[in-house]
Formats: structure tokens, C-alpha cells, sequence
């Protein structure tokens, strides 16, 4: 598949749907704009983890579904579905990934690397919603899914880690 450039930086910046789906800026990396939309999402992540779980659940499903609509806005300005600099997507699926995480920067970097893992895999059915699914709600499913199997894995290694 084609490489597909980033709008020029003034579009992103000058838009506020671009500015929030492009990460606040992050999705206009050239190399792996995914990889550094999820870094962009650490300091949503740790400004959330301190919230009781309900709360942090709460905003995880505010950030989900604000989520459909701008990735959905931003892609169909853009004219280009899933456009890859588009990583609010990572945002919601990264914070999935980490609910009820251990603290400790430790836990950061193994839910980063199992959401990134998952999120490039994409395991069924998130490759049903990224290939199916031509709308926000689409862009982002295949992420939350990919979230859920790297929240599954997280804590199965913290439940490993501390039983022994």
C-alpha cells in the first residue's frame, strides 16, 4: 500500500477536529505515527490513573466514543478513510489496554508494547473493523479491540508477576 502524507501542519493545527484526532499533533510523525499516537496518549493515561476505576472507566468511554465522531470528521475531510496520522484511536485503545494496570513505569512500557503489538497484529475481530467498518466507529474498534487483548495480557503478567 502506498504511503500516504501527512496534511501539511497548519491543517492540523488550524482545525480543532484535526488537532484532537491527529493526537495534538502527534499523528503528523512521519515514521510510525501510530507508535508516537500512543506515546502521545501516556500523559492522558497518567493524568487518569489516579481516578477511582469507575471514573477512569468513565473516561475511557468518553474518549471512546468523542473518538467516532472526530476520527470520523477528521477522515471524511481529509477523504481518506483511516488516514494514518489519525491515532486518537491509539489514545482510546492505550487507555483500554491499561485499566486497572499496576503502577510503575514498568507497566506503562508492557501495555504499550502489547497495545502496539496488537494493534499492528490486529487479531480477530479487529482486522473485521478495520477493513469493514468504513466510519469513525470503525477507525476506532479495531484499536479498543486491540486494547482489550493487551489489557487481557497485562494483567495476566501482573497476576503472574505477583503470585510469584
Amino acid at each position: 500500500m502506498p504511503r500516504i502524507p501527512p496534511p501539511p501542519a497548519r491543517t492540523v493545527f488550524s482545525d480543532p477536529v484535526h488537532f484532537l484526532a491527529f493526537g495534538f499533533g502527534s499523528g503528523l510523525s512521519p515514521w510510525a505515527p501510530g507508535t508516537a499516537g500512543t506515546v502521545a496518549a501516556i500523559p492522558l493515561f497518567l493524568l487518569l490513573q489516579p481516578l477511582p476505576l469507575w471514573a477512569y472507566l468513565l473516561a475511557t468511554l468518553l474518549v471512546t466514543l468523542a473518538g467516532f465522531w472526530l476520527c470520523g470528521q477528521s477522515a471524511r475531510k481529509l477523504g481518506v478513510h483511516d488516514h494514518p496520522g489519525i491515532v486518537w484511536d491509539e489514545f482510546a485503545g492505550f487507555l483500554v489496554t491499561m485499566i486497572a494496570a499496576p503502577a510503575g513505569w514498568v507497566w506503562i512500557l508492557i501495555g504499550f508494547a502489547l497495545f502496539r503489538l496488537f494493534d499492528i497484529v490486529k487479531p480477530w475481530p479487529a482486522r473485521w473493523f478495520d477493513r469493514q467498518m468504513h466510519t469513525g466507529a470503525g477507525i476506532v474498534m479495531d484499536d479498543i479491540v486491540a486494547g482489550v487483548y493487551a489489557l487481557i495480557v497485562l494483567q495476566l503478567i501482573a497476576w503472574w508477576w505477583g503470585g510469584n
